[in-house]
């Protein structure tokens, strides 16, 4: 049986390496090789230019996922207070980190209860799905959903992340039937996501079949979690194993072309090295719904309440004018606009 008792202590070394520790993929997220087609002459307004998306029932004011990354301490629920009180002022989604801890332990539910302080928000609870190879059911899903009155169930994948943790849980075979009757029971929709090094239009397409309501992508090109599991390691070979992992995974920019090309259809998140308001709007172009941050956002939040309305307002204002140099007042006129790609052999997309 794994040892519950370390995941306090796990999700507290989590936030201080990520907070103290330089733990960015060494590879780029993609979108660097990706350029708009200026408009000179936009023929709209810059304050008519709208970011307004309807999804699983929620209004946002943008298409801004503030991603998963913590709860099980104290410290880890005045972190995702503050991220959702800056969600629940800008109108944006915001995910749970993994809620493991609290299914494991109801003392620290709390750390995660966050719908009192954003009513209104895109929310979703978040669980490992290789738990559904260690005893987890519907009835944990469900808990994890009812436990933060979640609008959808994040169930992420880290099997490079398993295999270098010591306590790590590798039984990855035969997950994908599970996840499948998981998205066929569950009365909330499942988002399947990856935390950091992406998921390729191939499994895009198993997990379409499956029934999934939608995939974040996360993938390579920002917070590297072999890096963090570098920082946590004492053994010296398993150290030097972990660092060897660093610029592995598919990109950001390259999973969403992928799965416009073997699961069109189907609904995308697009997080991962994600900077700046151009960045969201390349990851709009290129099929993505809605755009995650982590590690900044993380960042703000420990620093101050105005340092999260800064960059909120930073992205927010990045997309905004992006939209408006290229003649988009609307993110579905964004998805029509000219997007070219730099390398070997230039081309719109």
């Amino acid at each position: 049986m794994p040892d519950n008792s370390i995941l306090p202590t796990r999700k507290a070394d989590h936030i201080k390496i990520n907070l103290q520790e330089d733990v960015s993929s060494s590879q780029s997220s993609g979108f660097d090789l990706y350029r708009f087609e200026h408009n000179a002459l936009p023929e709209i307004d810059l304050d008519r230019v709208n970011t307004n998306l309807d999804l699983f029932g929620r209004r946002l004011n943008a298409p801004i996922l503030i991603s998963s990354m913590t709860g099980g301490t104290a410290a880890a629920f005045e972190i995702n207070r503050k991220l959702a009180l800056t969600a629940q002022k800008y109108r944006l989604s915001m995910g749970l980190g993994s809620q493991r801890a609290a299914l494991e332990d109801a003392d620290i539910e709390f750390t995660y209860q966050v719908r009192e302080y954003a009513p209104d928000i895109l929310l979703f609870a978040n669980i490992g799905a290789v738990q559904l190879n260690y005893g987890y059911n519907i009835d944990r899903c469900l808990r994890a959903v009812e436990m933060v009155q979640a609008d959808g169930l994040y169930l992420h994948l880290n099997s490079l992340q398993e295999a270098l943790q010591p306590e790590g849980e590798t039984r990855f075979s035969g997950l994908l039937s599970k996840i499948e009757f998981i998205c066929q029971s569950l009365p909330v929709p499942v988002v399947v996501k990856e935390v950091g090094w992406g998921i390729s239009g191939k499994v895009a397409k198993r997990l379409q079949e499956a029934g999934v309501g939608g995939i974040d992508v996360a993938g390579a090109g920002g917070t590297s979690w072999s890096q963090v599991e570098y920082f946590r390691i004492n053994d010296k070979n398993r150290k030097k194993l972990a660092g060897d992992f660093r610029d592995w995974g598919i990109s950001t920019a390259e999973c969403l072309e992928q799965i416009q090309r073997d699961a069109p259809g189907m609904l995308a998140f697009a997080s991962g090295g994600i900077k700046n308001g151009q960045d969201i709007a390349k990851s709009i172009r290129l099929g993505a719904s809605l755009v995650g941050v982590a590690g900044p956002y993380l960042r703000a939040a420990a620093a101050s309440e105005e340092d999260l309305d800064q960059f909120s307002e930073y992205l927010i204002q990045g997309l905004r004018i992006t939209m408006f140099a290229t003649g988009s007042s609307s993110l579905e006129e964004l998805k029509k606009t000219t997007l070219v790609k730099q390398g070997e052999h230039t081309c719109e997309i």
